[in-house]
């Protein structure tokens, strides 16, 4: 039990405030003014708990006053009295604190957190800065400093609703996308229950079918029956570019694939050319059969010395840009894209030959969408491929 002492004045405590030392200072048992050689003071309760001897910091001197530093160790003492360790408790408090903070992550963490991890999937930077900027310009305003495991679906609402009819598609996406970011943050454990940017069962309930809003716009496509008399002009026509675009007529490529074309990539012996992953829109590399006449476009390329590597360089030696490509289809008067193209391809593949739709889908070098379908079509299908670019080189001329 500590000794008792004469309880000292408020004037008696500030001259005490100039000696460093502990000073005891009454009025509550083991209560004392600390002050340190540089002289600043704060306020001790020397308790015994248990068994160990405990000095419990109660605040510093003058921003407690006596008065108060009086008060908050006499509530100590009666804690202590009911069997309660107040260091005990604050020090629990403190790791309660430290761990709840360390298990709330805001939507705008969750975001960087998320496409860091899925960065390797992203197909480019561009990708990835898609996603920071529309989740930057719409998300982050009204969920950005929110705690992920407070996000309701009347947040997730009020982002898409102002712009579900006048950019349905940019809404579209920023729904996938947080979405994806609520579902990284629940599987990681830093939120519970349903994701409020689900769709189905959910959104659809109170937002309308965006493909109701807006039809889809698809590339502007040549009519399948006006390729050959379209290849017979464009090959009038010289330069890089118009053979860049014969080029992807011939094997039904997508523009980016053709246009960073490498002579690396071509096996004349095979009569093949093998696009590499990073330019697949799928990630996964794409053997092309080579018909006869792209053979032949190949075989009369100069190799530039601007750059001998790239099968069409652009002009300063870098990758043809695509509005160089879409030049010659402009200068010949057609309203029609260069991944228009790819349309005409597969409508022709539909109205005039028998291949069956998987084979179309490989020749274009789609995804397979059905797990099933992929898990019996593990092969490329070139000799069937093979075939069918044949024929339509022969029926473009």
């Amino acid at each position: 039990m500590p000794k008792r002492k004469k309880a000292l004045a408020a004037i008696e405590v500030r001259r005490l405030a100039g000696r460093p030392g502990r000073h005891a200072v009454g009025g509550v048992p083991g209560l004392h003014m600390r002050v340190t050689e540089s002289l600043g003071a704060s306020w001790i309760l020397r308790v015994q708990i248990g068994s160990k001897r405990r000095d419990i910091g109660l605040g510093g001197f003058p921003a407690v006053s006596l008065g108060q530093a009086r008060e908050l160790a006499q509530a100590a003492r009666s804690e202590i009295g009911q069997g309660f360790d107040p260091v005990e408790q604050k020090q629990a408090a403190r790791r309660a604190l430290i761990a709840s903070q360390r298990a709330t992550i805001t939507f705008r963490e969750a975001t960087g957190r998320y496409l860091a991890n899925k960065e390797s999937e992203f197909k480019n930077p561009k990708h990835a800065q898609q996603w920071h900027n529309t989740l930057r310009d719409y998300a982050d305003p009204v969920i950005g400093d929110l705690a992920v495991d407070d996000i309701e679906l009347a947040h997730v609402v009020s982002i898409l609703e102002t712009i579900w009819v006048a950019k349905t598609e940019t809404a579209s996406r920023v729904r996938g996308r947080i979405e994806a970011v609520l579902a990284w943050a629940t599987v990681s454990g830093y939120r519970q229950g349903d994701n409020p940017a689900r769709w189905k069962g959910n959104l659809d309930a109170i937002l309308a079918k965006p493909g109701k809003l807006k039809k889809t716009k698809h590339h502007k496509a040549l009519d399948w029956r006006d390729i050959g008399e379209f290849m017979g002009k464009l090959r009038e026509r010289g330069g890089i570019a118009a053979r860049c675009l014969e080029f992807i007529v011939l094997t039904g490529v997508r523009s980016s694939e053709a246009r960073g074309a490498r002579w690396e990539e071509i096996n004349w012996q095979e009569k093949t050319w093998t696009v590499p992953a990073e330019r697949m829109k799928t990630s996964k590399a794409h053997v092309v059969p080579l018909c006869a006449g792209a053979l032949a476009l190949l075989s009369n390329m100069p190799r530039l010395a601007v750059n001998p590597d790239l099968i069409f360089p652009g002009g300063r030696g870098g990758v043809l840009s695509d509005v160089a490509v879409t030049n010659p289809i402009r200068t010949l008067g057609q309203n029609v894209t260069v991944h228009g193209f790819r349309s005409t391809f597969r409508d022709w593949m539909a109205e005039c030959t028998a291949a069956p739709h998987y084979v179309q889908e490989a020749a274009l070098a789609h995804a397979i969408s059905s797990a099933v379908e992929r898990a019996y079509r593990r092969g490329d299908l070139l000799d069937k491929r093979r075939r069918l670019m044949k024929d339509w080189c022969s029926y473009i001329g």
